[in-house]
């Protein structure tokens, strides 16, 4: 039985929160110069959610990370969202509890976002690295043998980086030479290349149009691969475009 709900009306609104900050929202899928929207995710999943009540926790926890992710990360570029609402949907469905696993895979994302963003002393400027897969990739290539088959959006991945975040604040405290400490005017860039707006949309596109994207995050079944050396292939990209760090 078809449940009685509208994604339209529910999953518009978000779309509306995103214009109103990213007029037009970026896709990085080379075939399509725009997102797929909200309210197109939401045709998908209402068609597997079994009641409206867990529909609409579905639908508010999005809201959630959505508005974390636009207020951390203002600057952000590419917003792709279909792999991370079907790895949502997965990971509730899966569940025998699905609205506390839905709750807790939203704080524990926006709990990142505020660990990582503009508000934070760790203060990245973009949320790519962690939409896009480098950060799990990165993550899985340390124990392969224990983290192979984890997908990239698990909640020991989640729980993994914010230990991380942790981590990383500890050495900011310190003025470590990776991680010193910086003005609250900055971004930090610990990485050997430049990421000012215009050159973090030519690396990134360009790696796109040549399949070296850890999570096609704009692909609601994406496989995520991560035993390529992404980073290293990152760098060399930035070199080939004489992107360098600024």
């Amino acid at each position: 039985m078809k449940l009685n709900f509208t994604p339209s009306n529910s999953f518009q609104v978000l779309d509306q929160i995103l214009v109103q900050q990213v007029a037009k929202p970026s896709s990085l899928n080379p075939n399509q110069s725009l997102i797929t929207s909200f309210t197109q995710l939401g045709v998908k999943v209402v068609q597997q959610v079994p009641d409206v009540y867990l529909m609409t926790i579905f639908r508010d926890t999005l809201q959630r990370i959505l508005e974390s992710s636009l207020h951390n990360f203002p600057e952000n570029i590419f917003w792709d969202f279909d792999f991370i609402v079907s790895s949502m949907l997965k990971q509730a469905l899966s569940s025998d509890a699905p609205q506390d696993a839905l709750e807790d895979f939203g704080n524990k994302i926006v709990l990142l976002m505020d660990m990582f963003g503009r508000e934070s002393e760790i203060r990245f400027r973009y949320v790519h690295d962690f939409m896009y897969g480098f950060d799990w990739a990165r993550w899985v290539k340390k124990k392969p043998e224990q983290r192979a088959s984890s997908e990239p959006f698990c909640l020991h991945f989640l729980d993994d980086l914010l230990c991380k975040g942790e981590e990383i604040l500890q050495c900011i405290k310190k003025d470590d030479l990776k991680y010193p400490q910086i003005s609250e005017k900055r971004y930090r860039n610990p990485f050997c290349f430049s990421r000012e707006p215009k050159d973090e949309r030519c690396l990134l596109t360009y790696l796109a149009d040549r399949k070296c994207i850890p999570v096609a995050a704009w692909e609601w079944n994406a496989m995520g691969v991560w035993d390529k050396p992404f980073y290293q292939m990152r760098e060399e990209a930035s070199l080939q475009l004489n992107i360098g760090k600024k």
